[in-house]
């Protein structure tokens, strides 16, 4: 059972990181993807809006699908899928084909974002302690080496297919060969019962206050990945080579925070954590409102990673513990609102900018992020089916895995 939880749970990791990388590769060409397909600059924002709606539909879409397939089986083919896309978003010749592309992407990338962490969190339920986070942690990992890759083919000046084509075919086959060894986990019977904490059935006002937190803190994510080099470079007067480089250092600092955050949720539980990351975070966009120039600026960007690095996986792991007997669904639904951060955070920033300025926008996410401290009770362990706080793994559920184990 040990060397199946292990083989089961570096899988997974490495499917975090191949989606990262994915992602990567994805959004840091958009200028080059609107170069080759002549998008304007009216037409983009429908383009780029439509992947993260369509990948809304494909979460509420995977809700009803894990009724009656497991998760395993929906992100070992979705994975592929996400792949696919890619290639075809770098490899067509015509606008009406990068729609379609960027459609299959947006709605494949809904089934595998909320398939990966359904899995994620059954895994850490039959652990019995904190690994979401090291999930996350391969997902950051995954995000600068496609960042990194991304950089390489623009210096070089490739096309995008030649980008994207190498990395296609070592994720693919690497994805589908891992994809073997998924193991399911622990699954609290539906028919348990309904309350909270143990209940089969999903009670969306319980869900809410985690659902907000999903929102606020990718407002802050987004915030960070469409701003932070403008911000930089137009309000604290750096240059552009030096504006590149906050958002790098926000992704090494989320991949160091996710790295030993399972570490501090074990030692002092998920509601201490994700206040003091929330706090890290509201402290992070005060330096960067008020920085006197682009140090400061650095040095509130490398805080907003360490804060806000904790946030996502640890509201995921959150909604699984308040609906054991429904954790599948809860993560489906509480998926969307990532999307919804993500829709709402950067032209939320941009037009308080342009209406007030830079400085005074970055307080409002600063403020949205504040808010998490008053659900964070909401992240604490609930009383289980056991009578502890903590779920017990049930090891004949172990093996059930896509490759049967």
């Amino acid at each position: 059972m040990t060397d199946v939880l292990r083989r089961g749970r570096a899988s997974l990791a490495f499917g975090f990181f191949a989606q990262g990388a994915t992602f990567a590769l994805l959004v840091t060409r958009i200028p080059a993807i609107q170069d080759r397909y002549g998008v304007s600059d009216g037409l983009l924002p429908v383009f780029l809006a439509a992947v993260p709606i369509l990948a809304g539909v494909g979460s509420v879409t995977t809700e009803q699908l894990v009724k009656r397939i497991r998760p395993s089986r929906l992100l070992r083919w979705s994975q592929p899928v996400v792949l696919l896309a890619l290639l075809g978003v770098g490899a067509g010749g015509h606008m009406a084909g990068l729609g379609v592309a960027l459609g299959v992407f947006g709605l494949a990338v809904g089934a595998l974002d909320a398939s990966m962490n359904m899995l994620g969190v059954s895994l850490q339920r039959t652990y019995g302690r904190s690994i979401m986070l090291s999930f996350h942690a391969a997902y950051s990992l995954g995000g600068i080496l496609g960042a990194s890759l991304a950089w390489a083919g623009a210096h070089w000046h490739l096309a995008l297919w030649v980008s994207y084509l190498p990395v296609v075919a070592v994720l693919l086959p690497a994805a589908l060969v891992g994809s073997r060894f998924y193991a399911d986990g622990d699954t609290a019977p539906a028919e348990q019962g309904h309350g909270r904490g143990e209940g089969g059935t999903l009670v969306f006002k319980l869900l809410l206050p985690l659902c907000l937190v999903m929102t606020f803190a990718y407002i802050g994510d987004s915030t960070v990945s469409n701003w932070s080099a403008k911000y930089l470079q137009d309000t604290l007067g750096s240059s552009e080579q030096l504006a590149t480089v906050p958002y790098n250092v926000y992704m090494v600092t989320t991949l160091l925070g996710r790295t030993i955050g399972d570490f501090g949720v074990r030692r002092f539980g998920a509601v201490v954590v994700v206040r003091l990351g929330a706090l890290v975070a509201a402290l992070g966009f005060a330096v960067v409102a008020g920085a006197p120039g682009e140090w400061a600026g650095m040095l509130g960007f490398t805080l907003l990673g360490l804060g806000l690095c904790v946030l996502v996986p640890q509201t995921f792991a959150a909604a699984g513990r308040l609906f054991p007997g429904a954790s599948d669904a809860a993560i489906a639904r509480l998926n969307i609102f990532n999307y919804v951060g993500f829709l709402v955070g950067s032209p939320l920033v941009g037009a308080l900018g342009d209406a007030w300025n830079y400085r005074g926008a970055m307080l409002v996410p600063m403020v949205l992020v504040l808010v998490t401290l008053v659900y964070a009770r909401s992240f604490a362990a609930q009383p289980d089916r056991y009578g502890g706080g903590h779920e017990r793994p049930r090891t004949a559920d172990v093996g059930r895995g896509s490759n049967g184990l």
